[in-house]
């Protein structure tokens, strides 16, 4: 994780504001803020929002801007590829893991003969996918469909949905989820 302090005070330069002003109109000291820019200190989330606020930024907008600095690859080499979750006999691996700003979840699922993600579950995302090898039931809502390779999928993740692999060998998908919250 980036280094906050250095970048809360460039914020705070650029509007040409000292320390003490900008205590007066966040409510917080000045030798908190004094700490939190030299790094001695990590703040609340409360503290730093007053001192966004104070600044005329939002978190979202501060660590987009801290994370878009960071330096990355566009560039993903399969055994590069983070292992998110394993369950059930099935591999989740994310494309571009450390990408700042990620708006967007790109996955390589891996089923096992039989495997299947359990009772249906949803979360406030929409999601698609293709099948590239093996056969997948897919159930979204009320309706169920077997895809296989070549056949694809989107929908929206609040529905209820569940995979299963009915091949006799290994289902590969590769999906994406936006915005990432599965």
């Amino acid at each position: 994780m980036p280094k906050i302090g250095s970048k809360l005070r460039e914020l705070r330069r650029r509007r040409h504001l000292g320390v003490r002003e900008l205590a007066t109109r966040s409510g917080v000291s000045h030798s908190t803020i004094s700490l939190i820019e030299r790094d001695k200190m990590s703040p609340s989330i409360d503290t730093l929002w007053a001192v966004l606020d104070a600044l005329g930024t939002t978190l979202p907008g501060f660590f987009g801007d801290l994370q878009s600095s960071l330096p990355y690859s566009p560039f993903y080499a399969s055994e590069d590829l983070l292992e998110i979750g394993r369950a059930n006999s099935i591999s989740y691996r994310v494309i571009g893991f450390d990408h700042p700003n990620r708006q967007l979840l790109m996955l390589h699922e891996r089923y096992a003969p039989g495997a299947d993600s359990g009772e249906e579950f949803t979360h406030a995302a929409q999601e698609g996918g293709m099948i590239l090898s093996g056969v997948v039931e897919i159930t979204v809502g009320h309706e169920k469909k077997i895809l296989k390779a070549g056949d694809g999928y989107y929908f929206d993740s609040r529905l209820p949905h569940r995979f299963r692999n009915v091949h006799d060998g290994h289902s590969e998908i590769l999906s994406a989820i936006t915005p990432p919250t599965y």
